[in-house]
This record gives C-alpha cells, sequence and structure tokens, in this order.
C-alpha cells in the first residue's frame, strides 16, 4: 500500500513534464513565426478572454452573495 502515492506522485510529474516541455515547444515554434498580424490576433484572444474571466468570476460572486444571503447566512462585517 505504500507503493501507490509513489507511483502516482511519479506519474503525475512525468505528465506535467511533458506537457510543459511541449507547451514550450509549441511556444518556441509559434514565436518564430513573427507575423505581426497572428501576434495582434493573440492578443485580442487572449484579452477577450481575460475579459470572459472577469465577468464570469464577478456572476460567480454575484450568485454566491445572493444564494448565501437566501440560505440566511449572516453576511454582515463586524
Amino acid at each position: 500500500m505504500d507503493w501507490v502515492p509513489i507511483v502516482f506522485i511519479v506519474f503525475k510529474a512525468l505528465v506535467l513534464v511533458t506537457g510543459m516541455f511541449f507547451a514550450i515547444k509549441w511556444h518556441y515554434d509559434q514565436g518564430k513565426k513573427g507575423k505581426v498580424n497572428e501576434r495582434r490576433a493573440v492578443l485580442r484572444a487572449g484579452g477577450k478572454v481575460a475579459a470572459l474571466f472577469v465577468i464570469l468570476l464577478l456572476v460567480l460572486g454575484v450568485a454566491t452573495f445572493f444564494l448565501s444571503s437566501e440560505l440566511g447566512l449572516d453576511l454582515t462585517f463586524p
């Protein structure tokens, strides 16, 4: 039973290292292309994803606050 965590941790480390290697390689290869239009498209897509993340985070916060108040939790500051 003691070998199970060791195997799982080693497997997880191998998967993460492999994923990081291919992510870095892909970004390096994309950087070699270096077209201006592609960079603008990537920045625009990144901005949209960041804005969507902030909006979803705000919606989640409001929904959590509403649900907590509906359940009768005390949400007042001391």
